[in-house]
């Protein structure tokens, strides 16, 4: 089995998800006691990201230092348990010989195997608003991508950043989010990616008609996948 490397703490709540799926899929793989290989890096999400108001050229130094010492310390592959994140995922990744199994590329799979060709995005602002995710889906899998308005966008974000960071879960929420998902039905989208790792808290599939990725579980199932020396 490799050593999957683990850049977390964007949240701690959805990395403590990561690190639940991967060794429970790596259990139910290979049964008995078994357990994930891994190494677990995780960021202070305010001091990092939040005080830094984003600022990616900073981001982007200290993700290139973890990643180096990951790799140093053993590592054969690496994820970054988020999907703004991936926004710098290139640039980390040059600076770096072992690879990084890309959240869209696992979510890209899974959308293919579905049969869709055009999906919803919700996330982040800068995950629905920026074209480093909706284009590496068109460019390599051929997946249209469509977001909310604009109005709806900023509920989506400040629902992620002000509620479920904070673990807070609230129905008026959900029903919000299952709207804006309707609405984006309405618009065309044969299903609808969780963009971000916070969502799926908040969003299961048996709250909406539509199929959704959760691209959390979607990401460390496919870590353990390539772990388990299935490749990408």
């Amino acid at each position: 089995m490799k050593t999957i490397g683990l850049i977390g703490g964007t949240s701690w709540l959805s990395t403590l998800e990561y690190y639940r799926i991967i060794n429970e899929t790596v259990n139910e793989k290979l049964g008995d006691a078994h357990s994930a290989r891994c190494i677990l890096y995780s960021v202070d999400f305010e001091e990092d990201i939040v005080k830094n108001e984003y600022n990616w050229d900073k981001i982007i130094e200290n993700y290139i230092d973890i990643a180096i010492r990951l790799e140093r310390f053993g590592a054969d592959f690496l994820i970054i348990c988020a999907n703004t994140v991936h926004k710098i995922v290139e640039g980390v990744q040059k600076s770096i010989k072992i690879p990084i199994l890309h959240i869209a590329d696992a979510t890209g799979i899974k959308i293919v195997e579905n049969g869709f060709k055009k999906v919803g995005l919700l996330g982040t602002r800068i995950t629905m608003e920026e074209n480093f995710y909706k284009d590496r889906l068109k460019e390599k899998f051929g997946i249209e991508t469509i977001i909310p308005k604009e109005n709806e966008r900023e509920i989506i974000h400040k629902i992620i950043h002000e509620e479920l960071t904070y673990n807070i879960i609230r129905d008026s929420s959900k029903q919000r989010y299952i709207k804006i998902i309707r609405n984006l039905v309405d618009d065309g989208a044969q299903g609808i990616i969780l963009g971000c790792t916070e969502i799926p808290l908040l969003i299961k599939q048996n709250d909406v008609e539509i199929p959704v990725f959760d691209t959390t579980n979607i990401h460390a199932k496919a870590a353990v996948d390539y772990a388990c020396l299935r490749i990408y």
